[in-house]
């Protein structure tokens, strides 16, 4: 399967900088996966595609503001970090800018405690393939305090404006820090929209899964199926897995918040070969592409993603390279905004 099949063109104008005022005032493309047929909505009509019973399974990582500016040690010339997932302890894996000049046993530099002293101080411990760098820190506090005050949020390329707040990349029931990358289609929701959805009968399950740059790296082969995907940490609870076995026994449908709680519950249906989910931690790399037969998800609410990217190829799995594509050049006709803080798509 050609990497290029999942190709179109998007004008740059369509990519959106910034986050909407209100997060349920984007656009609602709604894709019927059997029918092929389009529809064209606000975000909160997707009051009207769901119902009592049905389960929408949210990804509940927190995103950490994972992007440190500092300087090496021994010469004073700035670099940049992207904290990817801790490894253990005080370990990170981390992309290095510029990579030529973080050799092991570099030492860095963030921050400054007013005296002249380093906040927070780490030192390259193995290269990897692109950039990757294992990296050990070395500082006197609570880590995460020191990187709240530290870091930046890790904004994909392709967003140049600056955010002015940095909830707007969070979702309203981000819970468990350790995202490099917000799961964007759950940016739709509020609070009281979530209760809407609720008071019709609508359940609401939770998993973890920790975003890591891999998910949104570009594809450097020419098939499909020689990409492999980066690991990513995940977890489930007791009760949601209770939520999502009820649901699944029940006959309602299950309903992915993102490619991300997609990819999670996949990757649960894989672990119990089909019978109930059990609290569980554990690490995937799962790809979905066109060919794959989705064992618990039925729909799919998402955002609109990059050309020739991994996203693209798992909604192309739901609903139909052919539907995806079309839909998606509709998308751009009617000028949906897309990528991080742009539209969504409702796939049933």
């Amino acid at each position: 399967m050609n990497v290029e099949w999942f190709d179109f063109d998007l004008p740059e104008r369509l990519i959106a900088q910034t986050p909407l005022l209100d997060r349920t005032g984007s656009k609602l493309l709604a894709l019927n996966k059997q029918t092929g047929e389009i529809s064209h909505n606000k975000f909160t009509d997707l009051e009207q595609y769901v119902g009592a019973g049905d389960v929408l399974v949210l990804n509940d990582t927190r995103v950490i503001p994972a992007r440190l500016t500092g300087v090496k040690s021994d010469t004073g010339a700035k670099i940049e970090l992207l904290l990817l997932k801790q490894l253990e302890g005080d370990s990170w894996e981390a992309l290095g800018k510029p990579a030529k000049r973080l050799k092991i046993g570099t030492a860095l530099s963030f921050g400054d405690d007013g005296y002249g002293n380093p906040l927070l101080r780490a030192v390259i411990e193995q290269e990897g393939e692109m950039g990757g760098r294992t990296i050990r820190f070395q500082y006197e506090g609570i880590f995460q305090e020191l990187l709240d005050r530290l870091g930046e949020m890790p904004l994909p390329p392709y967003i140049k404006e600056r955010l002015e707040e940095r909830e707007r990349y969070q979702t309203v029931y981000s819970k468990h820090a350790g995202s490099a990358a917000a799961p964007t289609a759950g940016l739709h929701f509020t609070d009281e929209f979530l209760a809407r959805l609720q008071a019709k009968g609508v359940q609401l399950a939770y998993v973890t899964l920790h975003v890591g740059l891999g998910t949104f790296r570009p594809m450097s082969v020419d098939l499909v199926e020689d990409h492999e995907m980066h690991a990513e940490y995940y977890e489930l609870n007791e009760q949601n897995a209770a939520i999502i076995n009820e649901a699944k026994r029940n006959g309602a449908r299950i309903i992915a918040v993102g490619t991300t709680s997609s990819r999670t519950l996949e990757t649960l249906a894989a672990r119990f070969e089909g019978n109930d989910l059990e609290a569980c931690s554990g690490w995937t790399s799962i790809f979905i592409f066109p060919g794959y037969e989705f064992k618990l998800v039925n729909a799919l609410l998402t955002n609109f993603h990059l050309p020739k990217s991994t996203l693209v190829m798992l909604v192309s799995a739901l609903a139909g390279r052919d539907a995806v594509m079309r839909a998606y050049e509709d998308a751009i006709a009617h000028e949906y905004r897309f990528f991080s803080f742009g539209d969504a798509m409702f796939i049933y």
